[in-house]
């Protein structure tokens, strides 16, 4: 077998930086084509990009607007498109359990093109949008559905350990591979001044979308609690349908929260300036956001949520905090607030940690998934 390959990535949304899996697609695609491969991107997508085969979105009302104030559509399947992009791959790989993916594989499977599939969905991010979280019967439910999907595959890429072994726990069969996504070498720590008007303050960030499972109502709370809240400026990098809720809940604070979503490089900027990272969020499949600010050297704390694989990165106590305690969080901030040389103590640790998940080692695993399925695979003639 040829080193090279040519591989279908088969993704719902594409061409945008508003939601974690695409973006991981994108970074993954680019990443691959680097070390030589082809590759082939399938979404619902309108991209001007090379090698792109589009389907369009559905867009059907409250799914429609739901979804894309997630920061993500679901894409229409066509089984002509879908076909005329498989057809000529050694491998197609599918990053979630919907329509397009769920045809996709279907009509490989009619090829006899080798699959491999990722799950980035995890169901409780699902169900804390319509306030279900909690209803286990619900999360259950939904395990079990994209189950269906996944078990068709002999290899899965999982993110973290914690969601590799909720998916054993769900009786999930595939051989599951926990592989990082990976962070972009763009992410490294350089001097950035902060702007004139956050030159006193103490800046706190947290990356993702504004909704009610990442919990940026703990950050505001917990800094309402402290004897310094007025030196301290919040920033929420990102966009989602709890912006307002957010806003009202900030009522109080000195300084109001900034809630913005950045480009690549004015991300890299705040992070370089700012003073302490939190990521408060109940659920998470890895959080490559969190990945992303400490390896900028970026102090984290991070909530200890058992649903959440993100506690995996606190490499002391002080970068834990009990998940739904805003007092605790509070306490946590308060210390390293103090404590600048505890905080660069911790700052250098975590620049070191981060280079084993560095994006081009995360490719690396990735090719020896694909070439595991592709050496096990018997050889067909393809239709």
């Amino acid at each position: 077998m040829s080193d090279s390959l040519t591989i279908t990535m088969v993704v719902d949304t594409y061409c945008t930086t508003t939601n974690g899996t695409t973006i991981t697609a994108m970074r993954m695609t680019e990443a691959l084509r680097e070390k030589g491969h082809t590759v082939y991107v399938l979404t619902g997508s309108d991209c001007d990009e090379k090698d792109i085969y589009t389907t369009g979105h559905n867009k059907l009302p409250i799914v429609y607007q739901l979804t894309k104030s997630q920061g993500m559509l679901l894409a229409k399947s066509n089984k002509s498109i879908i076909q005329d992009a498989i057809k000529k791959s050694d491998i197609v790989h599918f990053l979630l359990p919907f329509k397009l993916c769920k045809e996709g594989k279907k009509i490989a499977d009619k090829l006899n093109v080798p699959s491999t599939a990722a799950f980035h969905v995890q169901p409780e991010n699902i169900t804390s949008t319509f306030y279900l979280n909690s209803v286990q019967t619900l999360n259950k439910l939904l395990y079990s559905s994209f189950r269906k999907f996944y078990n068709q595959f002999t290899h899965v890429h999982c993110p973290s350990k914690m969601i590799a072994n909720a998916l054993k726990k769900h009786g999930y069969k595939s051989k599951l591979h926990v592989i990082s996504n990976g962070v972009a070498k763009e992410f490294y720590p350089k001097t950035v001044e902060k702007p004139q008007e956050l030159k006193d303050k103490f800046v706190i960030l947290m990356i993702g979308r504004l909704s009610r499972e990442k919990r940026q109502d703990l950050i505001i709370k917990a800094i309402k609690e402290l004897e310094v809240e007025r030196d301290i400026q919040l920033i929420f990098a990102g966009k989602g349908p709890w912006k307002k809720s957010l806003i009202k809940a900030s009522i109080g604070l000195t300084n109001q929260p900034i809630m913005k979503f950045y480009s690549q490089s004015e991300l890299i900027d705040v992070i370089n300036y700012a003073d302490l990272y939190i990521h408060a969020s109940d659920y998470e499949i890895e959080a490559i956001s969190c990945i992303e600010a400490f390896s900028c050297g970026l102090v984290p704390i991070i909530s200890n949520n058992q649903n959440s694989a993100t506690n995996q990165f606190a490499l002391s106590t002080n970068n834990v905090f009990e998940a739904g305690n805003h007092v605790s969080l509070a306490s946590k901030i308060a210390t390293l607030y103090k404590n600048k040389d505890l905080r660069d103590s911790l700052s250098k640790e975590y620049i070191e940690y981060a280079k084993q998940y560095q994006l081009d080692y995360s490719i690396t695993k990735m090719e020896e998934m694909f070439y595991e399925v592709l050496n096990n695979q018997p050889v067909k003639e393809r239709n």
